[in-house]
């Protein structure tokens, strides 16, 4: 960082009215954005500003607000990595550059989309987080009367770039709190037997569209997709969006029962049907009469009980197990499978004519690892859930911990990312998530399976705290190490003293004096 003593008196008053007048604009990401350039432009005087956001996804970087003669024609331009914002965030540095088109850094695309002409600039990075990560860059064009930039300049502008990066992140934590909070009202408002829908993917969203379209009819629907995807929800909106939304919704999980169980479930029973029979009782449905029946994993039905469900769809009418009375219902069927049904259909092992009729109106649901814009809106919700479930005041994942969400393939789609969210609401601290809680699973090249940790960032996070003393760097390397051969030898101390080439009960003290915690059972 450059010498902050050198700042003025009148430019440090300047700073704390600007900050705080950023500040105002906490509801509103965007606006804060715009405040936080003109506080730039007020503090040093020049001819335009900007500010590039890294994504977290791809790490590329992209305009998202200028000021100035072209600022409107910048806006949105995606930037080299090769650049000088480029520079900038992969160095985590500013730069103070005043002839600017010779600089071996300088990329003229922008430039020639926006005939703008840069001469001198400052480029500094916005920083959140104890570890300072970068999350974007402000920059600052062409000092007014053709002056140099100076140090004095980028001290100042350093001092507004922290304050600016935490206040984005706390901006943006702001509205997606509030954003949650109402998703949840409207859960809330819908009764609690539905789940919170959260979806932000031009994907999902055409689904959404078309479940507007089919909700109003009372044809089958056949919901296809992996296993985790969250199945059940989009059943769910197909019913909230009906005309029926006011009737039951009923769910049956056709693999969680037996053969002659799943029939009486279905279909209900008579007293004295069979030996446990002591009552009549309804099925489901009847019980979802004039609403929704769901069947989940339709693909685990028996082919004995298929006809008969078959026949309930086609003519509304069947019979209790034990009784030859008909029933009538008015039941719209909406079915779901991870299998492949078309190829059970190929070897008999799935009625064909059941398969035509349940895909009337099929929905294909995609893998999370094809709509990786739901996975933070995703993984934010569930960490506000989780927090306040366990009582913990978790605001965010760091940056960090984003692209690790980003960049795993999520095998297990939302159910495996909601699991994840949970551990890491266990086992982190407050108030963000880093990557070392997520514990997310990577192959290695032996076949083997590790787990993302923090270690990697370790030196990086001693060298940015408060005590960066040899000890306390040595300490925290050996309750890392120790903790890591601890998990490999399933807490076995006898096992890790051997490991280690040590006494059995120097690991006891090494436990007792670096505060090393077995982690609740279960969460690995």
């Amino acid at each position: 960082m450059s010498d902050q003593k050198a700042i003025s008196i009148e430019r440090l008053k300047s700073l704390v009215e600007l900050t705080a007048r950023i500040n105002e604009k906490y509801t509103d990401p965007n606006a804060m954005l715009v405040s936080i350039l003109e506080a730039v432009m007020a503090l040093v005087q020049c001819e335009s500003s900007s500010i590039l956001l890294v994504n977290n996804e791809d790490s590329s970087l992209r305009f998202m607000v200028a000021l100035g003669p072209k600022g409107a024609a910048a806006e949105n331009i995606k930037v080299s990595k090769n650049s000088i914002a480029g520079w900038v965030v992969e160095n985590n540095q500013s730069v103070i550059i005043n002839d600017v088109p010779n600089d071996k850094r300088f990329n003229s695309t922008v430039q020639e989309k926006t005939q703008y002409i840069t001469y001198n600039m400052i480029a500094f990075p916005m920083r959140v987080g104890v570890k300072r990560e970068c999350v974007g860059v402000i920059e600052v064009l062409n000092k007014s009367e053709h002056r140099d930039f100076d140090s004095e300049d980028l001290a100042i502008l350093e001092l507004l770039g922290e304050q600016a990066g935490t206040a984005y992140l706390n901006a943006k934590s702001f509205r997606s709190t509030r954003d949650n909070i109402a998703v949840l009202q409207n859960a809330v408002d819908r009764g609690k037997e539905y789940h919170t829908f959260v979806a932000k993917s031009p994907i999902i969203l055409d689904i959404m569209k078309v479940i507007e379209d089919v909700s109003q009819t009372n044809s089958s629907v056949l919901i296809i997709g992996e296993s985790g995807v969250g199945k059940e929800l989009f059943a769910e909106q197909l019913h909230l969006k009906s005309p029926r939304s006011d009737k039951p919704f009923v769910r049956v999980i056709c693999a969680a029962l037996s053969p002659s169980l799943l029939e009486s479930e279905l279909f209900g029973h008579v007293k004295g049907a069979y030996t446990n029979a002591v009552t009549s009782q309804k099925g489901r449905f009847e019980t979802a009469d004039g609403g929704t029946l769901f069947l989940d994993e339709i693909g685990e039905m028996p082919l004995n009980l298929q006809a008969k469900l078959l026949r309930a769809i086609q003519e509304r009418k069947f019979e209790r197990v034990g009784s030859s009375e008909t029933i009538s219902v008015d039941v719209r069927i909406i079915a779901a499978t991870n299998r492949n049904l078309e190829e059970m259909v190929r070897t008999k092992t799935f009625r064909d004519d059941l398969y035509y009729r349940l895909n009337v109106l099929p929905l294909n649901i995609p893998p999370l690892r094809r709509r990786k814009e739901d996975i933070l809106p995703l993984a934010t919700f569930f960490l506000q859930k989780y927090s306040s479930e366990m009582k913990k005041n978790f605001v965010s994942f760091s940056p960090s911990a984003i692209k690790a969400l980003y960049s795993y393939s999520w095998p297990g789609n939302v159910r495996e990312l909601e699991n994840t969210v949970e551990r890491a609401c266990i086992l982190g601290q407050e108030p963000q998530i880093h990557t070392g809680d997520l514990r997310l699973p990577i192959s290695e090249e032996g076949g083997g399976t590790v787990y993302t940790d923090s270690d990697g960032s370790l030196a990086e996070e001693i060298s940015l705290s408060e005590d960066r003393t040899l000890k306390t760097a040595v300490n925290r390397f050996k309750k890392k190490y120790i903790e890591k051969v601890l998990m490999m030898s399933g807490w076995n101390q006898t096992e890790t003293a051997r490991i280690l080439d040590v006494q059995r009960t120097y690991v006891t003290k090494l436990i007792q004096e670096l505060d090393i915690k077995k982690p609740v059972e279960g969460t690995f």
